[in-house]
C-alpha cells in the first residue's frame, strides 16, 4: 500500500479534485422524493452489506490495521527465536519493504511523515533479511533515519529492542526494574498507577531489563552507520527523553526520575539486587494468571512479544505453556496476502459487534431479528465474570463489563461496557434468554457507575489512573502511561445512561456533564482519544450531552456547530489526519472519510442542525461515495491507539458508521427527535440497584483484586 501524500495544512481540500456532482439531497427539509428514495436505497444496501459479514456465531471482526513497526517487531522476534528462515518471515519482510517512503523512511499512518523509531527498525529487519545496505531503497532509508536524528533519536522501546541485538549498550536505555512489582499499593508509584497497557508490557519488559540479553547478528549486518554522531557515547537523555518544552516544575521531576535511572543501574553495577530474584518470580506469576482466559498478556500485540522474550531470558524452552500460548496468539494476528504477510495489533470482536447491532438498528432491523438476537447472545458470553486489575481500586465491586477482543477477561474497558449496554437495549431475546440478559445489564451497569472517576469522567480501563507526574518517567515516551478520564469515553457513557433511565437530576449524569463542559476548547471542540481526533471527540460529546436532554442551543455548544461547519471539505464530506494530534492547527483538516463524515454529521443532528445545508451537503457526500455493494472505502485511517505514537484502521468504521448516520438522518426527517435506532424510553433496569458501592457477588461473597 503506498500511502497518500499529507493534507495540504493551509485549506480543507481533499487530496484528488471532486468533480461537481448535484445535491442528492436538494431544499429544505422535506426532501424530494427522488431524494428520499435514494437515501432508502443508499440504507437498504448498507444495511445488507453490514449483515452479509456478521459471523456464523454471531458476531463481526474485521481487519485492525497498523503501522510497520508490528511487522518489524515480529521479524525481531523471529531473529531472537532462530526463525528468519520460516516463510513468514520473508513475507513479513516484504511488507515491509512495500511500506517504504518516497523520502526513504518509513511512517506510522499513511500520509504521515517518516518517524525515526519506525524507520530504524525496518531498516534493521531488512538488512538482517539480507537486504543489501548499498541497494537504493536502503540508501534512502539510511540518509532519511540520518536527518531524522538516527538511533540517538529513537524511543525506548525501539532502544531495547536494539539493545537486545546488540546495537545500542543496555545502559542506553531506561531502567525498568523488575523491583517495581513489589512496591506496595501505598507507594506513590507502583504499577498500578500505570495504564493497563503500559502495565501489561512493562512488566514483561522489566524481566527483559533485569537479564540484559545479547542475540548477536549475523557479521554485516549491525546498523552502527545509523549513527548520526558515530562514536559519541549515548546516554539515556538523548532527543527523546531530554525534557524540552517542559515546565519549570516538571523539568526538576524529570531530573529527579534521571537522578533515580542512574542510581539504578549504579545498584545494577554493584550488585546491589537483594530482592531481583523475588521480583522476577513475582513478576512471571502475575504475567502467567493474566495468561489464562486471554488472548496472551493484555491481549495486545507489544505485551506479547514481550512475554515470549522474558521467558526465554528466564530459561524456559519454546514448548512452555506462556511461550507457546503466547506464540499461537501471535499467529491468529497474521494476515497472509500472497507475497505479504502483515500482523494485526489486535482483534476487535466485541467493539465491532456492538457497533454493528446499534447500526442495524438504526436502520430498520427489527429488535427480534435472528441476526439481532445471535450477536447479543455472543455478546452476552463474552460478559467479564472474574476479577481483574481494576478491582485494585474497586475491591468490592463484583466483575462485570465487557472487553474488545476475543477473550481479556481480567481486563475490561468502559467504551467497550457502554456501547455493549446500549446494543443490548436493542435487541429483543428470546424469552428464555431474557433474564440473563437482564441480570448482565444489571451488573455491568454497576461496573460502569463503579468506574466514574473524581472528576466526572471515564477512562478506559482503570478509575483513578492519573498522575500526570508519571509521564515524566524516562520510559513513559510512549505517551500512554496512565489512563485519565477522557471526553470521548465520557460522551459514549452519558448516552448509556440516559438509555438504562437515567436523567439530569442523577448524579452521575450532572458530574459527567460538567466534565464534558469543564474540556470544552475555546472553539468549541473536544479531544478525541480513542478517534481521529477533534471531530470523534466533538460528536460523541455533542451526542451524550443531546442524549442526556442538555440544551444545546446554548452558545458554548453553537460554537461546536461553527467549527464542525467551519471544517467541511468541498466535497461535503470532513476529513481531519492523524497529524493534528502532533499540530493541533491542523484540527478537522484533512481528506474526507466517510467515518469522519458521518461523525461530523451525527454531530450537527445532535446540535439540532437536521435541517442546515452542512448536513444536506455531508449526506450528499455518504451517497455520493457509497460503493455499489454498499460499503464505503476510506483511504485514511481514523483510530487512535496511542495519540502521536501508534495509530490504527478500523476495516469496518466505513460499513457501519455511515450507515448509522445515514439512517439517522432518515429517523429524524421522519419526525422523530429521539430517533437513533436506540429503544426509546428508559430500559427495564431497576435504577434501584445501580448502587456502585459495597457490591456483592451472586453468591454473597465479597470479590476481591486478582493476585
Amino acid at each position: 500500500m503506498q500511502p497518500s501524500a499529507p493534507p495540504d495544512s493551509n485549506q480543507h481540500n481533499v487530496e484528488t479534485e471532486v468533480p461537481e456532482v448535484p445535491e442528492v439531497l436538494p431544499g429544505p427539509v422535506p426532501v424530494e422524493p427522488s431524494a428520499a428514495t435514494s437515501l432508502a436505497a443508499s440504507i437498504e444496501r448498507a444495511r445488507d452489506h453490514l449483515l452479509s459479514l456478521q459471523r456464523e456465531d454471531g458476531h463481526w471482526c474485521a481487519e485492525l490495521e497498523g503501522d510497520s513497526i508490528l511487522e518489524s517487531e515480529y521479524l525481531l522476534l523471529l531473529h531472537f527465536l532462530g526463525r528468519t528462515h520460516e516463510t513468514r518471515a520473508r513475507k513479513a519482510a516484504e511488507y515491509v519493504r512495500r511500506q517504504q517512503l518516497p523520502d526513504g523512511g518509513w511512517g506510522i499512518y499513511p500520509g504521515g511523515p517518516a518517524e525515526v523509531s519506525a524507520s530504524v527498525k525496518a531498516y534493521f529487519v531488512l538488512k538482517l533479511q539480507g537486504d543489501d545496505p548499498e541497494a537504493p531503497h536502503m540508501r534512502r532509508a539510511r540518509e532519511r533515519i540520518l536527518e531524522l536524528g538516527g538511533i540517538e533519536a529513537t524511543n525506548t522501546y525501539t532502544k531495547t529492542y536494539l539493545a537486545i541485538f546488540g546495537q545500542v549498550p543496555w545502559s542506553a536505555c531506561p531502567a525498568i526494574p523488575p523491583e517495581i512489582i513489589l512496591l506496595p499499593r501505598w507507594f506513590y508509584f507502583d504499577i498500578y498507577e500505570m495504564s493497563s497497557w503500559s502495565r501489561a508490557i512493562f512488566v514483561p519488559l522489566s524481566i527483559v531489563w533485569a537479564y540484559k540479553p545479547l542475540c548477536p547478528v549475523p557479521e554485516g549486518t549491525d546498523i552502527q552507520e545509523l549513527y548520526a554522531s558515530p562514536g559519541s557515547r549515548l546516554k539515556v537523555s538523548d532527543v527523546q527523553t531530554s525534557g524540552r518544552n517542559l515546565a519549570l516544575g516538571q523539568r526538576s521531576w524529570r531530573r529527579l526520575f534521571f537522578t533515580v535511572d542512574r542510581l539504578l543501574k549504579m545498584f545494577e553495577r554493584l550488585r546491589l539486587l537483594p530482592l531481583r530474584d523475588k521480583a522476577i518470580r513475582k513478576a512471571e506469576a502475575w504475567i502467567r494468571k493474566r495468561l489464562e482466559k486471554s488472548d496472551g498478556l493484555g491481549a495486545i500485540f507489544p505485551s506479547i512479544v514481550n512475554t515470549v522474550v522474558a521467558f526465554r531470558c528466564i530459561g524456559h524452552d519454546t514448548d512452555d505453556p506462556a511461550i507457546a500460548h503466547s506464540l499461537a496468539e501471535l499467529e491468529k494476528l497474521e494476515i497472509e496476502d500472497g507475497e505479504t504477510l502483515h500482523l494485526q495489533p489486535c482483534l476487535s470482536p466485541v467493539w465491532d459487534t456492538a457497533q454493528a447491532i446499534a447500526s442495524l438498528s438504526a436502520a430498520g432491523v427489527d429488535r427480534d431479528h435472528p441476526a439481532l438476537r445471535r450477536a447479543a447472545g455472543w455478546l452476552l458470553d463474552k460478559e467479564v465474570r472474574q476479577p481483574g486489575d481494576w478491582q485494585v481500586r474497586l475491591p468490592e465491586v463484583e466483575p462485570s463489563g465487557w472487553y474488545f477482543e476475543y477473550a481479556n477477561e481480567l481486563y475490561p474497558d468502559c467504551d467497550d461496557t457502554a456501547e455493549v449496554l446500549t446494543a443490548l437495549t436493542l435487541v429483543d431475546l428470546a424469552d428464555a434468554d431474557a433474564p440473563h440478559a437482564q441480570e448482565a445489564r444489571h451488573r455491568a451497569l454497576r461496573w460502569l457507575l463503579a468506574m466514574q472517576n473524581d472528576d466526572g469522567g471515564w477512562a478506559a480501563f482503570d478509575k483513578g489512573c492519573d498522575k500526570h507526574i508519571l509521564t515524566l518517567v524516562p520510559f513513559a515516551d510512549h505517551n500512554a502511561m496512565i489512563d485519565p478520564s477522557c471526553e470521548d469515553i465520557t460522551g459514549r457513557s452519558l448516552e448509556t445512561l440516559t438509555q438504562e433511565g437515567f436523567t439530569l437530576q442523577d448524579p452521575v449524569m450532572a458530574r459527567a456533564v460538567k466534565f464534558l463542559e469543564d474540556r470544552q476548547q475555546e472553539d468549541g471542540t473536544w479531544y478525541g482519544r480513542w478517534g481521529a481526533n477533534y471531530i470523534y471527540g466533538t460528536w460523541l460529546a455533542l451526542w451524550g450531552l443531546h442524549r442526556a436532554g442538555v440544551d444545546l442551543s446554548r452558545q458554548r455548544y453553537r460554537r461546536s456547530v461553527t467549527w464542525l461547519k467551519s471544517c467541511q471539505n468541498p466535497d461535503g464530506g470532513w476529513g481531519e489526519s492523524l497529524r493534528s494530534y502532533d499540530e493541533p492547527e491542523l484540527k478537522g483538516v484533512g481528506p474526507s472519510t466517510a467515518s469522519q463524515t458521518s461523525w461530523a454529521v451525527l454531530g450537527l443532528i445532535a446540535a439540532g442542525e437536521l435541517e442546515s445545508e452542512a448536513v444536506r451537503r455531508g449526506v450528499g457526500y455518504l451517497l455520493r461515495t457509497q460503493e455499489p455493494e454498499g460499503t464505503w472505502d476510506d483511504k485514511h485511517w481514523t483510530g487512535t491507539g496511542f495519540p502521536k505514537v501508534f495509530y490504527l484502521r478500523y476495516h469496518y468504521y466505513d460499513d457501519y458508521f455511515p450507515l448509522l448516520a445515514l439512517a439517522v438522518y432518515r429517523n429524524r426527517l421522519g419526525g422523530d427527535r429521539h430517533a437513533t435506532g436506540h429503544a426509546m424510553g428508559p430500559s427495564t433496569v431497576d435504577k434501584t440497584g445501580t448502587a456502585p458501592l459495597h457490591l456483592t457477588s451472586s453468591n454473597g461473597h465479597r470479590r476481591g483484586p486478582v493476585e
